[in-house]
């Protein structure tokens, strides 16, 4: 099946994007990033910048973007059958404009990666084909997908954590 990710959540101020894949089903089903109820991104946000998973999807975004975070994915669009990353038709894969976003959005510095497939997207189909600041500093984090179960949860956050330290006011 053809999938589509959503549009940027990113504001003028927003320092750190944190890239995804592509959406999962329950994502895509919802229109939101990181919709399923056992991913852990909502919940590390929540622990790392306060912002309650509870909160209404739409202040969740405003809220991280007042912390100078902003989110996408990779890709675009692509073929995949299931959630899983795994799945994504290599072949399929398009991926997003960055070089518009990085010119519409200069502030950006650090780009976190959640999970490897994002880095790997990003490497194979931006960096070879996109014209990408060199300023930007790449990181990559342990996925918060509920089929990422091989880290404990805790070394998962700890990990995540280290967004703030790139963080300036």
């Amino acid at each position: 099946m053809l999938v589509h990710s959503f549009p940027p959540a990113v504001t003028p101020p927003c320092q750190v994007l944190i890239l995804g894949s592509m959406p999962g089903k329950r994502s895509l089903e919802m229109q939101a990033y990181y919709a399923h109820p056992q991913n852990l991104f909502w919940p590390f946000i929540n622990h790392i910048f306060n912002i309650p998973a509870e909160t209404a999807y739409q202040e969740r975004l405003r809220l991280l973007n007042q912390q100078h975070i902003g989110i996408w994915d990779v890709l675009k669009e692509c073929i995949r059958i299931s959630s899983l990353d795994g799945d994504i038709e290599e072949a399929s894969i398009v991926a997003n404009d960055f070089s518009a976003l990085f010119a519409q959005f200069p502030h950006i510095r650090h780009i976190f990666f959640n999970g490897s497939k994002a880095e790997q997207a990003f490497r194979r189909h931006v960096l070879k084909r996109q014209i990408i600041p060199a300023h930007l500093h790449y990181h990559r984090l342990p996925s918060t997908s509920p089929a990422n179960a091989s880290i404990k949860k805790e070394h998962k956050l700890a990990q995540w954590q280290q967004i703030t330290a790139v963080i300036s006011d």
